[in-house]
C-alpha cells in the first residue's frame, strides 16, 4: 500500500509554452521555486493538438488511438458546434485516476477535462457549462459529477467569480475551488486545468502584452495553490508539477475545405443551406481536419474525396500542406477513429466546418479555432509546451531537453508510488530522485 502522506498536484497551464518562462522565472512565486525546481523545456504534444485530447493523454499516458478522444468536439460533422468530449465514460483506458482510487488514495479534479462522471475521482468539478437556458451553474456541476458535499462546500462559495469561458473570471473560479478542495480534503492526487494563456493566444496572438499579463495571473494563483497546501499541512509532502497541453500558432485566414466539397458535389445542400445528403465532410480540429465519410466502405467515394484532397493541396492556395490517410497518421502519430483522412494546416490558415459560401474566412475570436492564434496543428508546428515541478520527490536543478506528452501521466502516478502499466509513456527518472 502506498504512503498515504503522499501528495501530487497538477495545474495545466493550457497553452503555456517554453519560450514563456523567461518570463515566468522573474514573477513572485515562479522565482520562488525556481531554484528548486527540475524542468523540461520542450514536451512534444500528441496530434491534434487541442485541449480535450491533450488532457487525456496526460491522464491516461496514452495516445489518441488508444484512449479513444480524437478531438474537443463529438464528430458530429452536420453540425457547425457539437457537443464536446465532456465525460469520462468515453475514454477507452484507465487513468491515474483509477490506478490511485484502485491503491487506496484520494483524488480531485477542477476543470481537467473529459473528467465528467469520473466514478474514480472523489472531489469532482468537471470543465463543463450550462447547456440550456436557465440552468445554474450548481446545476450544470450536478450533473456532470459534483457531489452534493462538493458543490456545498466549494462550488456555492465561489461561484460568485464564475463567469463561465470567459477569462479570467473562469479560472480564479477554477483556483479558489482547487484551494478549498486543498485545505477541506487534502487529496493525494489532484489535477488542475485553467486556460487564461490559450484564451489571450486565441484573441491577441502567440504573443502580445495580455498574454504576458496572463502569465503574471497564473504566478497569482500558482501562490494560491501553494498556500492552500501550507495551509493544509501537507506542502512539505507535495510534488507540484506544472504543465501544458499545446501551443499555438499565429494564423492569417480560416479556409473551409466543406465548401469545395460543396462545389465538387461531396455534399448536397437545400436552398436553405441546410445539408440534405454527403458523402465526405470534415470536422475542424483548428488548425488540422479529420475527414469522414459518410460510408466509409464507398470505395469510389473515398477515391474521389482523396483525389479532391490531393488536388486542394497541390494547388497551394486552400492551405492544406499534407493530406494523411488514417493508415498513415495512425503509424506516424498514433491518432485513430472513424475518419478516413487528415488535413493539415500550411501553417496560417485554420479550417473551419461550414459548407456554406465564402471559402475564405476572418477571424472570430468567440470560437477558438478561429482566433489570431490557434492549435491543433501537427505537434512540431511552432512553440511546444513545457514542464516544471518540485516537491520532495523532485531532483532539484534537473533540466531535460524534452519528453513526451504521454510521459506525464506514468511521472506524475510514480511520484504518488504508483504505477500505470500499459501506457504508452515512461516515467521521466531523469526529474526524479533516485529512490532510497
Amino acid at each position: 500500500m502506498t504512503s498515504m502522506s503522499r501528495h501530487v498536484i497538477v495545474i495545466s497551464e493550457d497553452a503555456l509554452v517554453y519560450e514563456d518562462t523567461r518570463v515566468l522565472k522573474q514573477l513572485p512565486v515562479f522565482q520562488s521555486i525556481w531554484s528548486q525546481a527540475a524542468r523540461v523545456k520542450k514536451v512534444r504534444s500528441i496530434y491534434p493538438t487541442v485541449t480535450y485530447p491533450c488532457h487525456t493523454s496526460m491522464m491516461t499516458g496514452c495516445y489518441p488511438d488508444r484512449h479513444g478522444i480524437i478531438n474537443n468536439e463529438l464528430s458530429n460533422v452536420t453540425e457547425l458546434a457539437s457537443d464536446w468530449n465532456w465525460f469520462y465514460d468515453k475514454v477507452k483506458v484507465p487513468s491515474i485516476f483509477d490506478r490511485a482510487k484502485e491503491n487506496g488514495l484520494s483524488t480531485a479534479a477542477v476543470f481537467w477535462p473529459v473528467t465528467g462522471n469520473c466514478p474514480s475521482i472523489d472531489y469532482l468539478i468537471d470543465e463543463y457549462w450550462p447547456q440550456k437556458k436557465g440552468e445554474t451553474t450548481e446545476e450544470c456541476f450536478a450533473f456532470s459529477g459534483s457531489s452534493k458535499e462538493v458543490i456545498q462546500t466549494c462550488i456555492s462559495p465561489n461561484v460568485w467569480m464564475q463567469k463561465h469561458r470567459i477569462h479570467p473570471y473562469c479560472d480564479e473560479f477554477v483556483c479558489a475551488c482547487a484551494a478549498d478542495i486543498i485545505r477541506k480534503y487534502k487529496p493525494n492526487l489532484l489535477m488542475i486545468h485553467t486556460a487564461n494563456i490559450d484564451g489571450y493566444r486565441h484573441e491577441t496572438g502567440l504573443f502580445s502584452r495580455k498574454v504576458t499579463h496572463g502569465l503574471h495571473e497564473i504566478d497569482n494563483w500558482l501562490g494560491w495553490i501553494i498556500k492552500a497546501a501550507q495551509d493544509a499541512g501537507i506542502y512539505e509532502d507535495t510534488d507540484f508539477f506544472i504543465v501544458s497541453d499545446h501551443g499555438q500558432i499565429n494564423i492569417n485566414r480560416v479556409m473551409c475545405p466543406n465548401v469545395i466539397f460543396a462545389r465538387r458535389g461531396l455534399i448536397q445542400t437545400g436552398e436553405d443551406g441546410k445539408i440534405l445528403d454527403y458523402k465526405a465532410m470534415i470536422k475542424s480540429a483548428g488548425a488540422s481536419a479529420q475527414v469522414f465519410l459518410k460510408n466509409p466502405a464507398d470505395k469510389e467515394a473515398y477515391k474521389q474525396t482523396y483525389e479532391i484532397l490531393e488536388e486542394m493541396c497541390r494547388e497551394g492556395i486552400y492551405g492544406i500542406s499534407r493530406v494523411y490517410t488514417a493508415e498513415e497518421i495512425k503509424e506516424k502519430e498514433h491518432l485513430a477513429g472513424d475518419f478516413s483522412f487528415v488535413i493539415e494546416t500550411d501553417g496560417y490558415t485554420s479550417f473551419g466546418g461550414d459548407w456554406r459560401e465564402p471559402l475564405v474566412r476572418g477571424f472570430d475570436t468567440t470560437d477558438y479555432r478561429f482566433g489570431h492564434a490557434t492549435h491543433g496543428h501537427h505537434p512540431d508546428k511552432g512553440p511546444w509546451p513545457t514542464m516544471i515541478a518540485f516537491g520532495p520527490s523532485i531532483r532539484k536543478g534537473a533540466v531535460l531537453e524534452t519528453c513526451s506528452l504521454v510521459d506525464e501521466a506514468p511521472t506524475f502516478a510514480e511520484a504518488l508510488g504508483i504505477s500505470l502499466e500499459n501506457a504508452d509513456g515512461r516515467v521521466i527518472r531523469e526529474i526524479l530522485k533516485k529512490a532510497e
